[in-house]
């Protein structure tokens, strides 16, 4: 198994730098999506990176159950992409407004089971996986409690992925720079 994390800000070019490498791979490339289209902004951005994408891709749309998709779509003689665990936690942590004050996000069931289920499996996949997210713990501390817990836990789920990547490279202005590993 070769498993890769791609790290980068908003448009830093990282979900690019990931199709770059799964179309240079020469393997059957599946793409597991997290993003869900809950308005017209968002849906826009869907339709833009699903035509950038070539057409024999395989895509499979997996807002909440990505470690159960993920199990499916790896295999040897294959590159998936999954784009992007940012988006993924965001929907996993539907509900946390309601949490009180200091409350962990391992209160929350699905959180809880998802992320644990994901993390048991990244050892084992077979093939070659690269995992895309959004590195948020570089700007402001958010103002609301809800944005201070998605940014903690974010910064928590990178860190787990990249202690099992093989390889984790960092985006910015479309530039990668390897903190972890060799050339993929």
């Amino acid at each position: 198994m070769s498993c890769q994390l791609i790290l980068g800000g908003a448009r830093s070019g990282k979900s690019r730098l990931a199709e770059q490498e799964a179309a240079a791979s020469g393997l059957a490339v599946h793409v597991i999506v997290t993003a869900e289209a809950l308005d017209a902004e968002m849906a826009a951005r869907i339709a833009r990176h699903r035509a950038d994408r070539p057409a024999g891709w395989t895509v499979v749309e997996a807002p909440r159950r990505l470690a159960a998709a993920l199990a499916a779509a790896a295999a040897p003689g294959r590159c998936v992409i999954v784009d992007c665990l940012t988006l993924w936690l965001a929907n996993l942590l539907d509900g946390a407004e309601t949490l009180p004050p200091g409350a962990a996000a391992e209160s929350l069931p699905a959180f809880a089971r998802e992320r644990a289920a994901l993390l048991a499996l990244i050892p084992d996949l077979p093939g070659r996986v690269v995992f895309v997210a959004n590195e948020v713990g570089l700007g402001l501390v958010p103002e609301s409690p809800l944005g201070r817990l998605f940014r903690d836990e974010a910064g928590r789920l990178n860190q787990a992925v990249a202690a099992l990547a093989g390889r984790v490279v960092f985006v910015a202005a479309g530039l990668p720079m390897v903190l972890k590993g060799n050339a993929p």
